[in-house]
């Protein structure tokens, strides 16, 4: 399953993007693409039309990951392993769905969840 970021829900509308054409490429080669709620959140409160909200649901065939009790649990462990740095709260949060779902997160700022890896996030750029 791949997680994809908010800036590749963004960039996946726009033709003839590397994120673009890495769905289109990924869809055809039948993959599961998901997001976070988190992710979802940051994503429809645009700027964004109905239209590009109805692709995205498509291309993710629905595939919104709810924020549990779980996920909760492993964005503290994240959050508190990386030094509690309060920029990163979010981001534990999205890089746990990835890890609780068993999920490769795909981001365009692979800079901002490197410091996960090394607590079992998946990461490609």
């Amino acid at each position: 399953m791949i997680l994809l970021d908010t800036n590749f829900l963004i960039r996946m509308l726009v033709q003839g993007t590397a994120a673009a054409v890495r769905v289109s490429g990924w869809i055809s080669d039948r993959e599961q693409l998901c997001t976070s709620a988190i992710c979802w959140y940051e994503f429809v409160t645009g700027p964004v039309d109905d239209h590009g909200v109805g692709l995205v649901v498509a291309a993710l065939n629905n595939r919104i990951i709810p924020f549990t009790g779980d996920h909760a649990r492993e964005a503290a462990r994240l959050y508190n392993a990386t030094g509690r740095q309060r920029r990163m709260r979010i981001d534990a949060m999205i890089a746990a769905t990835a890890i609780v779902g068993h999920a490769i997160l795909v981001t365009e700022h692979t800079d901002d969840f490197a410091a996960f890896v090394d607590f079992g996030l998946r990461l490609s750029g």
